[in-house]
């Protein structure tokens, strides 16, 4: 009966290069623009007086009543949060002790739309409430976007095809994959260079009648993947 092997001997040797087994190791990078999946909207909606209680009355109205509008649209709207709420007294020019002027009280919300064709309705109606801003919006894709395994698919296939135009180059073909590594680079990249811009709309007074739709044109993400290959190649007659 044959020994049992050590620990040592369970190791691998046939990973290091050798003119029995030379290896090619070589990236690979997939790169598309998809269009974008969600978009993203911050709203703030603010009110402004000399009586605190009535500022702060105003100021939950007009966000129940921006709440009602978005919760309306139904499946469209994919998030809603509020991300901040203050209420604070404005000093007078030149105050004498604790004389407050007015007070102005905020709320910002923050909505994640998942259906883009309703946007272009909704920006308008936001921005033509009362002491409202809007900005945005940001486009995204989602988390789990097939976009990101298709440029992951299209790396592995770059950087095969670099690795056999380098075997072919010696004049042999590849053997078998050692090693495949993410190069760690970020999948969705930044905006392109002249894109949309995030907007920024406010209206300090009631709108006047039914605001008309906005053309907005999703930007386009760009999503890029990148690995590190490395093959064996079969021995070649140099």
């Amino acid at each position: 009966m044959p020994p049992i092997p050590g620990p040592e001997e369970h190791a691998v040797t046939h990973t290091h290069p050798t003119p029995q087994a030379p290896q090619v190791t070589v990236r690979g990078e997939g790169r598309l623009e998809v269009d974008p999946e969600l978009a993203r909207l911050w709203i703030g909606v603010s009110a402004r007086g000399a009586d605190r209680s009535a500022v702060l009355a105003d100021l939950t109205r007009r966000n129940a009543e921006v709440l009602d509008l978005l919760r309306a649209r139904g499946t469209a709207v994919g998030a809603l949060e509020t991300g901040s709420f203050s209420i604070a007294p404005e000093q007078s020019r030149r105050p004498r002790g604790e004389q407050v002027r007015a007070y102005r009280g905020r709320v910002r919300i923050g909505v994640e739309l998942t259906d883009l064709t309703v946007l272009g309705e909704l920006v308008p109606q936001l921005a033509d409430r009362d002491q409202t801003e809007v900005e945005g919006p940001w486009w995204e894709l989602r988390p789990d976007s097939q976009a990101y395994a298709e440029a992951r698919r299209l790396a592995v296939t770059e950087a095969v095809r670099r690795a056999r135009a380098y075997a072919e180059a010696l004049g042999t073909s590849l053997g078998s994959l050692l090693e495949l590594s993410d190069a760690g680079l970020p999948e969705a990249g930044m905006p392109r260079a002249g894109g949309f811009a995030p907007m920024l709309a406010s209206f300090a007074e009631e709108g006047a009648g039914g605001a008309p739709p906005l053309d907005l044109e999703p930007q386009r993400r760009t999503v890029t993947a990148e690995v590190i290959a490395r093959f064996t190649m079969l021995p070649p007659a140099l």
